[in-house]
């Protein structure tokens, strides 16, 4: 239509709901589905959560609250930043919005203008180019080394550098890949973006879901100029398993924060009301789900780090965070769009083409689903391999 805006019709359909959407109609239709493209957690939210918002509810907590979020939940964020994090982000310095991916989104959108570039790691998680490109800005990619498990060097973001550098993203642990970051890979990172007053957005929102005794390290922590020049995301959609309560929050310098709530308050406003309550619960109450989705999650994954690693004609790294596998398909030479259509016709295996994040050579298995589909899946998976 011509009446639609050039920065939208330019954009992307996300790949990921879209592979979502057709396995959920194929399943409607009574066909069997063994669908690995979910990015959520399969548990259900922890029930004191649910009461909390529930009690909110009951006790007329409908209103509205300040545009950045409740007081409340904002010091219990500044408390877990502390705690877990070694952040003194404080309340005014938080910001709550309905969801991690809105907080990246507004933090690009404060921050970045047309003519500015962003830098974004590839593989990448498909939305961060498509919210760099509606602020106008542009992103640019550095293409990691999968020999280096797809984590950027110091060498290699400087290399992409220029002068119209404002902003590179970090997401560690990873989503597509599952990389950690080390301190020390973050120290080298964090020193050219220092160089050159270049801000960081930082997307920890997988960062209780981690492997093999890896630390979950916040680049804001490493030293005081650093956090002068992070914005810190994360969000209860991972750890506690709320992707539909649509929370999530950002820490960010006093100006960059108070830049984002204006933002706020004139788009979404305030996040609900009773879902803060929730987060509070989650914050402040029992982390025994936080551990146990954790251990769950690395079952999985060391079940289908043997599978895959079986597989002659594909490659696999392992992933040390979050519930994904990005799998190298380029041995069977079909690139992932095509690979994934096929699969799913022949195979009702549902997976998340690479392209999606940069990768064309890939495909992305989430592992949160139920041992059972890992298992009837991988055997499908495994025989379309074979075939080709």
């Amino acid at each position: 239509m011509d009446n639609i805006s050039s920065r939208i019709a330019e954009l992307s359909t996300s790949m990921t709901l879209s592979i979502t959407a057709t396995a959920k109609q194929m399943e409607k239709e009574g066909k069997q589905v063994y669908n690995f493209g979910a990015g959520e957690p399969d548990a259900d939210t922890p029930q004191h959560i649910k009461d909390a918002c529930a009690q909110a509810l009951a006790d007329g907590q409908t209103k509205y609250t300040a545009a950045a979020g409740m007081l409340s939940l904002r010091e219990a964020i500044s408390a877990k930043f502390k705690a877990d994090n070694g952040l003194n982000y404080s309340p005014k310095d938080i910001v709550v919005s309905s969801g991690a991916k809105q907080s990246c989104y507004n933090a690009i959108l404060a921050v970045c203008e047309p003519g500015d570039e962003v830098i974004i790691p590839a593989p990448y998680w498909t939305s961060y180019p498509e919210m760099v490109r509606m602020t106008g800005a542009q992103p640019v990619f550095v293409e990691t080394k999968e020999e280096n498990n797809y984590k950027m060097t110091a060498e290699e973001f400087e290399d992409a550098m220029t002068p119209l550098t404002k902003m590179v993203i970090l997401n560690s642990p990873n989503n597509p890949t599952g990389a950690v970051y080390t301190r020390e890979e973050l120290e080298q990172i964090g020193e050219v973006a220092a160089s050159e007053d270049i801000i960081i957005l930082s997307d920890e929102i997988y960062e209780k879901i981690i492997y093999n005794e890896q630390k979950h390290v916040s680049i804001a922590s490493i030293s005081d100029e650093l956090k002068e020049l992070t914005i810190t995301v994360n969000g209860f959609s991972k750890a506690y398993s709320m992707t539909g309560w649509r929370l999530g929050y950002l820490g960010a310098p006093s100006k960059i924060a108070a830049a984002i709530e204006t933002l706020q308050s004139h788009s979404s406003s305030a996040p609900t009301t009773f879902a803060q309550y929730g987060g509070v619960a989650a914050l402040t109450g029992s982390q025994q789900i936080v551990s146990d989705m954790r251990d769950e999650f690395d079952m999985r994954r060391q079940y289908m780090l043997g599978r895959l690693q079986a597989i002659n004609n594909i490659r696999v790294q392992e992933p040390l965070g979050a519930f994904y596998f990005l799998v190298n398909i380029s041995p069977i030479g079909i690139k992932s769009v095509n690979f994934c259509e096929k699969l799913l016709s022949r195979e009702g295996v549902a997976v998340v083409p690479g392209i999606a994040f940069g990768a064309d050579d890939t495909i992305r298995f989430s592992y949160a689903t139920s041992l059972d589909i890992i298992k009837n899946g991988l055997d499908r998976f495994e025989e379309f391999c074979r075939s080709h």
